[in-house]
């Protein structure tokens, strides 16, 4: 058990931040999940049983990304897998939106990035200090991260800056062990929302979050040696 990998996923959600908690539980990682509800997490940590715990952070909150780290280490040690999967949106008009939806948007995709992004790293470089492969750091792109579309101004701006703050850790971090990926998310994952199901698209219309998980796993997996920094997953269906 000792020698078992520790993955933490930040923005578990019931549909991607799930399904990578399931993928990474699968592949006998312990597992830290976390968001701002932390009851809301209760159905999963069940399912995953005693391997998982949930914890409750606001991304944006400096404090409490520093004591989710803290809390993890002392309860399932140190992660050698971080996902940042948290976000916020407000489709809406320039002249429509407040500057509070504005900075709150970007507070949730941006800045709560940097915070996980800078402990994660803070905590792989502690925990070993020859390793090859400290550890991966992965952070949740979308469409957004390469095209600011009218209405989508509140996603795209901290998608944007989400996506700098991932290559410049990369070309800070990777030449000391620690493997940092930006994974653009150019389509609409399945969920229960409407409009999102797989029965109203069609079943290769919208991306499986198990799918996706699955692909964030192999990430974690590739050597030193041919290490990704940015990965496009989209449906065959999607344009682009």
């Amino acid at each position: 058990m000792a020698d078992t990998e520790v993955a933490v996923v930040v923005g578990a959600g019931p549909g991607l931040g799930a399904a990578l908690a399931r993928r990474f539980a699968r592949a006998g990682m312990r597992v830290a999940v976390a968001r701002r509800d932390v009851a809301a997490l209760g159905p999963l940590i069940n399912e995953l049983g005693s391997n998982a715990k949930g914890y409750a952070c606001d991304a944006t909150d400096e404090r409490a990304v520093t004591e989710l780290f803290t809390a993890v280490n002392k309860d399932l040690g140190p992660p050698r897998l971080v996902v940042f999967n948290a976000g916020a949106f407000v489709r809406k008009g320039i002249l429509d939106t407040s500057a509070g939806e504005f900075e709150r948007c970007w507070r949730v995709a941006c800045l709560g990035g940097f915070l996980v992004g800078r402990e994660a790293v803070r905590a792989m470089l502690a925990s070993s200090s020859s390793d090859r492969h400290r550890g991966t750091i992965i952070f949740t792109g979308a469409t957004a991260s390469l095209r600011g579309g009218a209405m989508f101004h509140n996603l795209a701006v901290g998608k944007f800056g989400l996506r700098a703050l991932a290559q410049s850790m990369a070309r800070e971090f990777q030449p000391q062990g620690v493997h940092v990926a930006h994974v653009i998310i150019d389509g609409q994952i399945a969920s229960d929302r409407p409009g999102r199901s797989i029965a109203e698209r069609g079943l290769d219309a919208v991306l499986d979050p198990d799918a996706i998980a699955e692909n964030y796993y192999q990430l974690h997996l590739q050597p030193p040696s041919a290490w990704t920094l940015e990965l496009d997953l989209r449906p065959y269906a999607e344009k682009f």
